[in-house]
C-alpha cells in the first residue's frame, strides 16, 4: 500500500499524470486543479490513495492534505466513486466545497462532471452534518488552499478579514463564498468587500 510517492513529473495527461521515481513510472489519477498545477520535470511529493478491486489497481494523488480528506469524504456518499469525487474536486477546492455544502448550494456540486441534480442533493445533505464537524480541523488547510488558489487573492483577503477580527474559520468561510460569486479573476479589493458582505450576513 502507498502513502506517498516523490518524483519527476514525465507526463501529463487529462485526468492523470506519470510520475518517474527512481526510473519507474507511476500512473496516479489527481483533480484537474492539481494537474492544471504541474509543470514537466518538476519533483512533486504525493500523498497517495490506493484502491484495489478485481481487474484494477489504481493510485490517486493529492498535493494537500485537506483534498485527500475530502477526496475519501466524498465517497462516504452512495453513488460518488473515486472518478466522481475528482471531478467535484476539480470544479471545487475544498475550501470552496466546504462552504458549498455548509451554503446548501447544490447547484455549484453539480457543476462537475459526472454530478446530476439528485447527486448532488444527496452529497450536499449527507454531508451537511459533517462538514460542521470537519470544517475546525479542515480550517488551517483550507487557508493555506485559499491562498495557494488561482485567484492570488484568497490569503490576502483572508488576512485582511482577520485583521478586523474574523476568526480564521469565518475569514475562511467567506472568502469562499465570494470566490463562488465573483470567479477567479476577480481583484483584490472587490474580493474584501464580497467577503466582508458574507461575513456580515
Amino acid at each position: 500500500m502507498f502513502a506517498k510517492l516523490t518524483g519527476l513529473v514525465d507526463e501529463i495527461e487529462e485526468d492523470h499524470l506519470i510520475l518517474d521515481v527512481h526510473g519507474v513510472g507511476y500512473k496516479i489519477f489527481a483533480s484537474g486543479k492539481t494537474l492544471g498545477a504541474l509543470v514537466m520535470g518538476e519533483t512533486i511529493v504525493f500523498k497517495i490513495d490506493t484502491q484495489v478491486g478485481e481487474d484494477h489497481f489504481r493510485l490517486f494523488g493529492f498535493r494537500h492534505a485537506d483534498e485527500q480528506r475530502w477526496f475519501r469524504l466524498l465517497q462516504s456518499v452512495q453513488g460518488v466513486g473515486a472518478r466522481v469525487a475528482l471531478a467535484i474536486l476539480t470544479v471545487l477546492p475544498p475550501e470552496i466545497l466546504l462552504s458549498a455544502i455548509a451554503a446548501q448550494d447544490k447547484a455549484a456540486v453539480a457543476r462537475a462532471n459526472g454530478v446530476g441534480p439528485k447527486l448532488a442533493l444527496r452529497i450536499i445533505t449527507e454531508l451537511k452534518d459533517k462538514a460542521h464537524t470537519v470544517s475546525a480541523a479542515f480550517a488551517v488547510d483550507t487557508a493555506k488552499s485559499v491562498q495557494a488558489s488561482s485567484t492570488g487573492h484568497g490569503g490576502d483577503a483572508m488576512s485582511a478579514l482577520t485583521n478586523l477580527g474574523y476568526s480564521l474559520p469565518q475569514a475562511h468561510e467567506a472568502v469562499a463564498k465570494a470566490q463562488i460569486k465573483l470567479g477567479d479573476s476577480v481583484g483584490l479589493g472587490d474580493l474584501i468587500r464580497q467577503a466582508l458582505k458574507e461575513a456580515a450576513a
